[in-house]
């Protein structure tokens, strides 16, 4: 008995052990929908929080459409994220451009989401004049705009096509994926950061980056676009 009562508390002890330091190991947070396939609840256009959102940004069979045309801005979530995993899924109208751009800050010294915004490029690689230039190929669907090009060019599927994607920031690091496949992944901060921005169309803005929370942008770029399946949780 005695043998007994020395193994359930040393097992006891043990599982109080478990449970502290599962306690301690940081959680994710809960998936959190972006858009609920009927509205544009949850979002506004760039520096125009409580106003309307212009008709171009419309709601097409369950998605996010931007029906093209200049002037309608920038659509932004609501809310500000800091560390977070996106998942979203994206089409692209032919020789169509648009991208997915995160920490954008509102502050009325900038001009647009991506002055202080990083961006995901969106984009039909075929057809697209952007994306024969930049260097590299970083100017492709998936790169980190102007700075890094996806390593693996086969992952994007052409416009009018549904593409998956998956933007990861975590402790000073983040990951693009597209269509299942990791095609990016870089510091967002410190001296790698500075030098990819030093040797971007970036390198004299004065807030480019320096944000480590903000706002999700989706761009107005002119071109259709279309986006849906838009969840988001906090890491």
């Amino acid at each position: 008995m005695k043998y007994l009562k020395h193994t359930t508390l040393a097992l006891a002890a043990f599982a109080m052990l478990f449970t502290a330091d599962a306690d301690a190991r940081p959680k994710k947070g809960k998936w959190e929908k972006l858009f609920d396939g009927k509205s544009l609840a949850g979002w506004h256009t760039y520096k125009k929080a409580g106003q309307p959102v212009s008709d171009k940004w419309t709601i097409d069979d369950g998605a996010i459409h931007f029906t093209g045309g200049r002037g309608a801005g920038d659509l932004v979530t609501d809310k500000e994220y800091g560390d977070f995993e996106l998942e979203i899924e994206w089409k692209i109208s032919e020789k169509g451009n648009s991208g997915i751009i995160y920490h954008v800050n509102e502050d009325p010294k900038y001009g647009a989401t991506y002055s202080t915004g990083p961006e995901m490029q969106v984009l039909d690689d075929a057809k697209h004049p952007d994306s024969f230039a930049g260097s590299a190929g970083n100017h492709k669907a998936g790169s980190l705009y102007d700075m890094l090009p996806p390593n693996d060019l086969t992952a994007v599927k052409p416009a009018g096509e549904w593409n998956k994607a998956k933007l990861v920031i975590k402790d000073g690091r983040a990951e693009h994926y597209l269509n299942g496949k990791k095609i990016v992944e870089y510091a967002t901060n410190g001296p790698e950061w500075d030098k990819m921005v030093a040797n971007s169309k970036f390198k004299s803005w004065e807030g480019f980056g320096k944000f480590a929370k903000g706002h999700l942008a989706l761009q107005d770029h002119g071109d259709k676009v279309w986006y849906r399946n838009i969840r988001i949780r906090e890491l």
